[in-house]
């Protein structure tokens, strides 16, 4: 098992940029692919962005491709999500996940993942 902790939420204008971190141990945590999910008020977890475990394949839901990019430092078991050009919609509560199974590619898919942090605010205020 993996224990994750998220860093770098904050509250934003519209149109600013928040640098979100995910410390990882407890495992090779450069072995497994990770992800980001958010959750905003009264709506379902969603998937935001995901990476493989070397950092050379990755994945974007479509409301943040161009203005989010993922990544990670394995040799600093850090997980890393850029945001830019930040929207009123980007607000709610961002998870870092680790997959439940070592390499692999990139997922989408929440039950991939078994290991989650308790999660960073981003407010956008527009």
């Amino acid at each position: 098992q993996v224990q994750l902790v998220e860093s770098g939420g904050g509250s934003v204008q519209a149109g600013g940029s928040l640098r979100l971190s995910c410390a990882a141990s407890g495992r090779t945590f450069g072995s497994y692919p990770m992800g980001w999910f958010r959750q905003a008020p009264g709506k379902e977890r969603e998937f935001v962005a995901s990476i493989s475990w070397s950092g050379g394949s990755t994945a974007y839901a479509d409301s943040v491709k161009g203005r989010f990019t993922i990544s990670r430092d394995n040799a600093k078991n850090t997980l890393y999500l850029q945001m830019n050009s930040l929207k009123a919609e980007d607000t709610a509560v961002y998870y870092c996940a680790g997959r439940n199974y070592p390499l692999g590619s990139p997922s989408s898919r929440e039950p991939d993942f078994g290991s989650w942090g308790q999660g960073t605010q981003v407010t956008v205020s527009s």
